[in-house]
Protein backbone atom coordinates (compact mmCIF):
# COMPACT_ATOMS: atom_id res chain seq x y z
CA UNK A 1 0.00 0.00 0.00
CA UNK A 2 1.13 3.10 -0.67
CA UNK A 3 1.14 6.06 1.39
CA UNK A 4 -1.52 8.61 -0.74
CA UNK A 5 -3.55 5.41 -0.55
CA UNK A 6 -3.16 5.40 3.12
CA UNK A 7 -4.22 8.74 3.52
CA UNK A 8 -6.51 9.09 1.26
CA UNK A 9 -8.57 5.54 1.84
CA UNK A 10 -8.13 4.79 -1.93
CA UNK A 11 -9.65 1.42 -2.10
CA UNK A 12 -6.93 -1.16 -2.63
CA UNK A 13 -8.20 -4.09 -4.95
CA UNK A 14 -9.58 -6.54 -3.18
CA UNK A 15 -10.21 -5.09 -0.32
CA UNK A 16 -12.76 -2.09 1.12
CA UNK A 17 -11.78 1.42 1.68
CA UNK A 18 -12.43 1.82 5.08
CA UNK A 19 -9.85 -1.51 5.61
CA UNK A 20 -7.10 -0.15 3.31
CA UNK A 21 -7.61 2.93 5.52
CA UNK A 22 -7.07 1.32 8.51
CA UNK A 23 -3.97 -0.24 7.78
CA UNK A 24 -2.71 2.70 6.53
CA UNK A 25 -3.08 3.88 10.01
CA UNK A 26 -0.97 1.71 11.53
CA UNK A 27 1.37 1.35 8.86
CA UNK A 28 2.08 5.19 9.92
CA UNK A 29 1.74 4.49 13.18
CA UNK A 30 4.04 1.83 13.29
CA UNK A 31 6.98 3.98 11.00
CA UNK A 32 6.39 6.50 13.91
CA UNK A 33 7.22 4.28 16.40
CA UNK A 34 9.96 2.31 14.90
CA UNK A 35 11.68 5.89 14.28
CA UNK A 36 10.90 6.40 18.17
CA UNK A 37 12.86 3.92 18.86
CA UNK A 38 16.03 4.70 17.13
CA UNK A 39 15.68 8.27 17.86
CA UNK A 40 15.86 6.94 21.53
CA UNK A 41 18.85 4.93 20.75
CA UNK A 42 20.62 7.63 18.99
CA UNK A 43 20.38 10.17 22.07
CA UNK A 44 21.27 6.94 24.48
CA UNK A 45 24.75 6.16 22.31
CA UNK A 46 25.13 9.60 21.80
CA UNK A 47 26.07 10.04 25.65
CA UNK A 48 27.67 6.70 26.53
CA UNK A 49 28.68 4.62 23.14
CA UNK A 50 27.16 1.23 22.65
CA UNK A 51 26.97 0.10 26.21
CA UNK A 52 24.57 3.20 26.98
CA UNK A 53 22.40 1.38 24.21
CA UNK A 54 20.59 -1.48 26.44
CA UNK A 55 17.20 -2.90 25.34
CA UNK A 56 15.80 -2.09 28.21
CA UNK A 57 16.75 1.66 28.54
CA UNK A 58 15.70 2.63 24.82
CA UNK A 59 12.15 0.86 25.36
CA UNK A 60 11.82 3.06 28.13
CA UNK A 61 13.21 6.32 26.78
CA UNK A 62 10.93 5.31 23.55
CA UNK A 63 8.09 4.72 25.59
CA UNK A 64 7.64 1.38 24.09
CA UNK A 65 7.06 -2.28 25.78
CA UNK A 66 10.23 -4.33 25.66
CA UNK A 67 8.40 -6.99 23.82
CA UNK A 68 7.52 -4.50 21.01
CA UNK A 69 11.18 -3.39 20.93
CA UNK A 70 11.99 -6.88 19.96
CA UNK A 71 9.93 -7.02 17.49
CA UNK A 72 10.98 -4.14 15.74
CA UNK A 73 14.96 -5.12 16.48
CA UNK A 74 15.55 -8.60 17.08
CA UNK A 75 18.83 -7.77 18.69
CA UNK A 76 20.94 -4.86 19.88
CA UNK A 77 23.63 -4.90 17.09
CA UNK A 78 19.88 -4.57 14.68
CA UNK A 79 19.45 -1.52 16.50
CA UNK A 80 22.75 -0.14 16.03
CA UNK A 81 22.53 -1.05 12.55
CA UNK A 82 19.49 0.89 12.41
CA UNK A 83 20.45 3.73 13.86
CA UNK A 84 23.81 4.14 11.31
CA UNK A 85 21.15 3.89 8.64
CA UNK A 86 19.17 6.87 10.06
CA UNK A 87 22.98 8.91 10.73
CA UNK A 88 23.54 8.09 6.56
CA UNK A 89 20.10 9.65 5.43
CA UNK A 90 20.67 12.99 7.18
CA UNK A 91 23.52 12.78 5.34
CA UNK A 92 22.42 11.79 2.38
CA UNK A 93 19.41 14.54 2.84
CA UNK A 94 22.33 17.31 3.71
CA UNK A 95 23.82 16.76 0.53
CA UNK A 96 20.77 16.30 -1.93
CA UNK A 97 19.84 20.07 0.11
CA UNK A 98 23.72 21.45 -0.75
CA UNK A 99 25.69 19.16 -3.14
CA UNK A 100 29.10 19.34 -3.41
CA UNK A 101 30.63 22.30 -5.24
CA UNK A 102 34.31 21.72 -5.40
CA UNK A 103 35.68 21.55 -9.13
CA UNK A 104 37.10 18.15 -9.23
CA UNK A 105 36.24 15.05 -8.83
CA UNK A 106 38.45 14.36 -5.94
CA UNK A 107 37.60 17.88 -4.43
CA UNK A 108 33.78 16.72 -4.53
CA UNK A 109 34.54 13.22 -3.03
CA UNK A 110 36.80 14.87 0.19
CA UNK A 111 33.64 17.54 0.62
CA UNK A 112 31.18 14.72 0.92
CA UNK A 113 33.57 12.82 3.55
CA UNK A 114 34.46 15.91 5.31
CA UNK A 115 31.21 16.57 5.85
CA UNK A 116 30.20 12.82 7.29
CA UNK A 117 33.13 13.33 9.38
CA UNK A 118 31.66 17.06 10.77
CA UNK A 119 28.52 15.56 10.79
CA UNK A 120 29.50 12.49 13.35
CA UNK A 121 32.15 14.54 15.39
CA UNK A 122 29.62 16.48 16.92
CA UNK A 123 28.60 13.50 18.84
CA UNK A 124 31.83 11.63 19.30
CA UNK A 125 29.97 9.46 21.50
CA UNK A 126 27.53 8.36 19.03
CA UNK A 127 29.93 8.44 16.07
CA UNK A 128 32.14 5.60 18.18
CA UNK A 129 29.36 3.55 18.29
CA UNK A 130 28.33 3.99 14.60
CA UNK A 131 31.73 3.27 13.71
CA UNK A 132 32.75 0.16 16.39
CA UNK A 133 29.35 -1.41 15.03
CA UNK A 134 30.66 -1.24 11.53
CA UNK A 135 33.59 -3.25 12.57
CA UNK A 136 32.19 -5.67 15.15
CA UNK A 137 28.57 -6.20 13.82
CA UNK A 138 28.00 -9.54 11.92
CA UNK A 139 24.15 -8.06 11.07
CA UNK A 140 24.74 -7.17 7.13
CA UNK A 141 24.49 -3.45 7.12
CA UNK A 142 24.70 -1.47 3.71
CA UNK A 143 26.77 1.33 5.14
CA UNK A 144 29.61 0.54 2.89
CA UNK A 145 27.65 0.52 -0.53
CA UNK A 146 25.71 3.79 0.90
CA UNK A 147 28.96 5.92 1.45
CA UNK A 148 30.03 4.77 -2.18
CA UNK A 149 26.84 5.89 -3.72
CA UNK A 150 27.25 8.89 -2.38
CA UNK A 151 31.10 9.56 -3.56
CA UNK A 152 30.41 8.48 -6.96
CA UNK A 153 27.24 10.81 -7.34
CA UNK A 154 29.57 13.45 -5.81
CA UNK A 155 32.18 12.70 -8.23
CA UNK A 156 31.09 11.02 -11.64
CA UNK A 157 26.86 11.30 -11.45
CA UNK A 158 23.67 9.16 -10.63
CA UNK A 159 25.51 5.92 -9.40
CA UNK A 160 22.46 4.05 -11.52
CA UNK A 161 24.48 5.52 -14.62
CA UNK A 162 27.80 3.90 -13.94
CA UNK A 163 28.05 0.04 -15.01
CA UNK A 164 28.02 -2.23 -11.96
CA UNK A 165 31.59 -3.70 -13.04
CA UNK A 166 33.09 0.18 -13.60
CA UNK A 167 36.15 0.61 -12.33
CA UNK A 168 34.88 3.66 -10.66
CA UNK A 169 32.99 1.87 -8.04
CA UNK A 170 35.64 -0.46 -7.03
CA UNK A 171 37.54 3.27 -6.41
CA UNK A 172 34.78 4.69 -4.61
CA UNK A 173 34.72 1.96 -1.85
CA UNK A 174 38.13 1.89 -1.50
CA UNK A 175 37.92 5.71 -0.73
CA UNK A 176 35.30 4.70 1.78
CA UNK A 177 37.37 2.33 3.57
CA UNK A 178 40.15 4.59 3.96
CA UNK A 179 37.64 7.16 5.51
CA UNK A 180 36.64 4.56 7.84
CA UNK A 181 40.03 3.89 9.00
CA UNK A 182 40.47 7.80 9.65
CA UNK A 183 37.80 7.87 11.43
CA UNK A 184 39.22 5.21 13.75
CA UNK A 185 42.34 7.11 14.18
CA UNK A 186 40.29 10.29 14.36
CA UNK A 187 38.27 8.92 17.64
CA UNK A 188 41.36 7.33 19.18
CA UNK A 189 42.74 10.58 19.43
CA UNK A 190 45.39 10.02 17.23
CA UNK A 191 44.83 12.18 14.03
CA UNK A 192 42.89 15.48 13.89
CA UNK A 193 40.65 16.66 11.10
CA UNK A 194 42.85 18.79 9.55
CA UNK A 195 45.23 15.49 9.13
CA UNK A 196 42.37 13.72 7.63
CA UNK A 197 41.62 15.53 5.44
CA UNK A 198 44.90 15.67 3.75
CA UNK A 199 45.23 12.30 3.46
CA UNK A 200 42.11 12.17 1.94
CA UNK A 201 43.06 15.11 -0.57
CA UNK A 202 45.94 13.00 -1.60
CA UNK A 203 43.97 9.81 -1.71
CA UNK A 204 41.04 10.75 -3.53
CA UNK A 205 43.58 12.99 -6.24
CA UNK A 206 45.34 9.40 -6.84
CA UNK A 207 42.66 6.78 -7.09
CA UNK A 208 40.00 9.77 -8.86
CA UNK A 209 42.96 10.29 -11.45
CA UNK A 210 40.88 8.77 -14.47
CA UNK A 211 37.33 10.09 -13.18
Amino acid sequence: MTAERAVTGEETPGRPAGQAAGQGVRSRSQHQRRKRIVQAAAALASRGGIEAMQMRTVSERAGVALGTLYRYFPSKMDLVVAVVSEELDLLEGSIERRPPRAGTAPERAVEVLMRATRGLMREPELAEALIRSLLLSDVKTDFGERMSELLLRAASGPPEEIPADDPRRLVARALSGIWTMEMIEMLRGNATAEEIQSRLEISAARLLIDT
